[in-house]
């Protein structure tokens, strides 16, 4: 199981990568938006971990839309990790095709379940 990680802070991604690692996925972790969509349309992972505050050409918002609108990633769950926590981007989020919505700080232990349950929903299909 392939669970690509789009985080733009340093410490956040690793702290992501160390905890999906330890239980045992690979992980390919990224730094912004444009990475994320180049990594995900050459390799599509098994689900997609994202910020929704990248720097660059890409926010969450693009990059979930993008993977969306693309054949070989349209399927690939997306799992918003993000500190806002408001209604409209939780909405935004959704519209661009969002599967779960965590807000930062995050329950590690949550996270992984969540991981865990989508693990089986691709497993299953």
């Amino acid at each position: 199981m392939r669970i690509l990680v789009v985080e733009d802070q340093d410490s956040i991604r690793k702290m992501i990568e160390a905890l999906v690692r330890a239980r045992g996925y690979e992980v390919v972790a990224v730094p912004n938006g444009a990475k994320g969509i180049d990594v995900a349309t050459t390799e599509p992972p098994d689900i997609v971990l994202l910020d929704l505050m990248l720097p660059g050409q890409y926010d969450g918002f693009e990059v979930c839309r993008r993977l969306r609108a693309n054949p070989s990633t349209k399927d690939v769950p997306v799992v918003i990790i993000s500190a806002l926590d408001d209604k409209e981007s939780r909405g935004k989020a959704s519209e661009a095709g969002a599967t779960a919505y965590y807000t930062k700080p995050f329950s590690p232990i949550a996270l992984l379940k969540e991981i865990d349950r989508l693990r089986d929903l691709v497993n299953a299909g």
